[in-house]
């Protein structure tokens, strides 16, 4: 049986990464479980697979936990996806959000196809690199209510970034008496025409 080395770096964290090794026959969730194995994480969160191309471009999306909008989409499940049905390229690339509330962001790359070893037990944590950064409690974000977020807009919306609408008004004013000016020292105005 083949097996699958992957990479999985943090986008935000580049030095920190993990190399794991996984069966072909191992399914997105094995490979979720065993990305939140080497970082701590608690692996019951939202999070999803997107099958990305070399500018790591999100495409097909597997699922865990989805959204019923999303399930409505027929979006694909982690649990029922082989991680060989979607290895098309020796470098294949996945970009993978853990956890939609607050998330993290991974670059997963298959960097290596190795044969099975006789004896080593699959999947395995093949290198660790760097420590995991911790994961934010929600507690340390603050939670706008509806009304905050109403008065913020009422108060956007009332201010035009810095225009002083008396300051406009006032320089108008005084272009139309210099104009007024230079027309009666001309001898202008529209009845000499």
């Amino acid at each position: 049986m083949a097996i699958y080395r992957f990479r999985v770096t943090f986008e935000d964290y580049e030095d920190v990464y993990r190399d794991i090794d996984m069966p072909s026959k191992s399914t997105f969730m094995d490979l979720h479980q065993e990305i939140h194995k080497s970082t701590g994480y608690q692996a019951d969160a939202s999070s999803s697979f997107y099958v990305s191309n070399d500018q790591w471009k999100k495409g097909t999306e597997i699922a865990l936990m989805p959204s019923p909008r999303k399930v409505d989409a027929g979006v694909l499940l982690m649990e029922d996806i082989r991680l060989s049905k979607f290895i098309d390229d020796p470098h294949q690339k996945f970009y993978y959000i853990y956890n939609f509330d607050r998330p993290y962001d991974f670059h997963v790359e298959l960097i290596k196809i190795l044969k099975e070893e006789d004896g080593k037990e699959y999947p395995a944590i093949f290198k660790s690199v760097g420590q995991a950064p911790k994961m934010i409690a929600a507690a340390n974000f603050p939670v706008a209510s509806e009304e905050d977020e109403d008065e913020y807009v009422e108060a956007e919306a009332a201010e035009e970034y810095g225009v002083d609408e008396d300051d406009d008004y006032d320089t108008m004013d005084g272009d139309d008496e210099e104009e007024g000016a230079d027309q009666e020292e001309f001898g202008g105005g529209e009845e000499d025409y």
